[in-house]
């Protein structure tokens, strides 16, 4: 009996194992994940080590997408680059250009003529009297010397008027203003070279200084200056020389980089003639046609500083002559910028003259008179704030606007 039971066992031991071998196993390893190469065991040759292609990912839902920023309200947002396009390139500094200097003075003419009038018709209202009797006279010199023609040219003015009006008379107001635009216009003189010398050198650059006292709109002219000769399709590159003044080189090189010019600038309180000196090196290198040299204001009577400026024209001269040494003036200070510009003459001969302000005041005759001091012409007058208000002198121009016509 007990061996029967023995067989039975062993009988449905073996079928439970055939059961289990056939159905179950297999099940199994259909339901489990296949190995994975690099994770369960080392890759082989043909193995791929990345993920499985099912396993499970992310959808667009999930990810955390940056915000873009908000444009605020009027304000259109930026363009954007789309994918495989190159970002939006920033556009660059806007260079101005200048408007034609030729000419300039004239379309100006009424400003001036504004400004100047009291002179102009104070004269004509004397001038046209029935009787020019020697009071009358006294009150045209009075006016000529008020406005800043200076006694010697003023005296020689009346002389010449005297003798005109004893010979041909004075029949009415056109006459009066004929001959006094006539003896004006002597006394400023067209005959002068009023032209600046900005031809460029057979290797190397024409070179100008600029000079003046402290609050004369020196670094301004300098500035307007470059758009004149930009104007003129010159080649221009500015000098910073002005190191005592923190503003001045900032200031110098807006106005450059408005009209595309390059500015040469120091550190601040750098020696001025080295800066002068690298200004008209970069310039021969770059072959501009032009360096003008900003320098710092200084009181014709500081002795040490007026050696300075004489120290740095001989500087600069180490690469050639100075072509234009130009004296800026306020044409406010009446004769006291004589005094200034016997100074200046006796340190760096001056060449030319630059009147700034001529606008804003009704002595005009300080034209004569700067010229008469020095023997050397007006080249350049400043007629107001604008960035184009700076124009070559031209006394037919400016007789006509003390006249008011």
């Amino acid at each position: 009996m007990v061996t029967e039971l023995v067989i039975l066992a062993a009988v449905l031991a073996a079928v439970l194992l055939t059961v289990a071998l056939v159905y179950v196993l297999p099940r199994r390893r259909r339901d489990a994940p296949p190995p994975r190469p690099g994770v369960d065991y080392v890759p082989g040759v043909g193995d791929d080590a990345g993920p499985p292609v099912d396993a499970p990912k992310r959808t667009v839902e999930t990810v955390d997408l940056p915000e873009a920023p908000s444009a605020p309200s009027g304000e259109a947002r930026p363009a954007e680059a789309l994918p495989g396009e190159l970002p939006p390139v920033e556009p660059g500094p806007v260079v101005e250009r200048p408007a034609p200097a030729a000419g300039r003075l004239v379309r100006l003419r009424s400003r001036l003529a504004r400004s100047q009038s009291a002179l102009g018709q104070g004269l004509l209202t004397l001038l046209s009297r029935d009787r020019l009797d020697e009071d009358t006279w006294e009150e045209i010199e009075e006016t000529l010397i008020t406005a800043d023609l200076g006694v010697g040219p003023s005296q020689e003015l009346v002389e010449r008027l005297r003798a005109r009006t004893r010979v041909e008379g004075v029949a009415d107001a056109d006459d009066a203003r004929r001959m006094l635009r006539e003896e004006l216009l002597a006394l400023v003189d067209p005959s002068l070279d009023r032209s600046l010398r900005t031809q460029r050198h057979e290797g190397r650059p024409a070179v100008l200084l600029v000079v003046g006292v402290n609050g004369t709109g020196k670094t301004t002219t300098v500035g307007k200056l470059a758009r004149v000769l930009v104007s003129e399709d010159r080649d221009v590159l500015l000098g910073a020389a002005d190191t005592f003044r923190a503003a001045a080189a900032d200031q110098l090189t807006t106005w450059g980089e408005r009209v595309g010019v390059v500015t040469v600038r120091g550190a601040e309180g750098a020696d001025p003639a080295s800066v002068a000196y690298e200004a008209v090196r970069a310039g021969i290198e770059q072959e501009a046609d032009v360096v003008v040299v900003d320098t710092a204001g200084r009181l014709q009577t500081k002795v040490g500083l007026m050696d300075e400026l004489g120290k740095l024209k001989r500087v600069v001269e180490k690469h050639g002559p100075v072509d234009e040494v130009l004296l800026v003036l306020d044409a406010t200070t009446g004769q006291n910028g004589l005094a200034q510009a016997r100074v200046f003459a006796e340190v760096v001969a001056v060449t030319g003259l630059v009147l700034t302000k001529l606008d804003g005041t009704a002595r005009g005759g300080i034209v004569v008179a700067v010229q008469r001091e020095l023997g050397v012409p007006v080249k350049l007058v400043g007629l107001g704030e604008g960035a184009d208000d700076l124009a070559p002198f031209d006394p037919e121009a400016f007789v006509d606007g003390i006249l008011g016509d």
